[in-house]
């Protein structure tokens, strides 16, 4: 004999804790295009920064080579999105994505040549 009930059977506790695709799937179906762009933006941004050692905890997360991929992607991501979003939403990040252009080449030890820092393939030489 089993000491768990058919209510409290391993498969059930499985569904219980599983994600409801079909209701994540509506909820994505509702989001406009701009706000996940816009969001997927600000996350490649905050991720940079903590990256360039630009938060609370400064140098103890700094990468600079994972930084220059977050960067480069986000101008990327903005450049191919230009059309699609307003200059509502896009004036605040493309200014956020030149902070970290400019605090990226603030962190080189060996500064990259005005055109050939992260991103810059997209939006041109930064200059501090």
């Amino acid at each position: 004999m089993s000491d768990t009930s058919p209510e409290e059977s391993p498969a059930s506790a499985d569904s219980a804790d599983s994600p409801d695709f079909d209701a994540m799937t509506r909820d994505i179906a509702e989001v406009p295009a701009v706000e996940v762009i816009v969001t997927v933006a600000v996350n490649l941004m905050s991720a940079a920064a903590v990256k360039l050692g630009l938060t609370e905890e400064g140098d103890a997360y700094k990468d600079l080579d994972e930084a220059r991929k977050l960067v480069h992607a986000l101008a990327g991501l903005l450049d191919a999105s230009a059309t699609e979003i307003s200059s509502f939403h896009a004036a605040p990040l493309r200014d956020g994505l030149k902070s970290l252009q400019l605090a990226f080449r603030e962190a080189s030890v060996v500064p990259d040549e005005p055109g050939q820092g992260p991103g810059e393939k997209y939006t041109g030489p930064v200059y501090g």
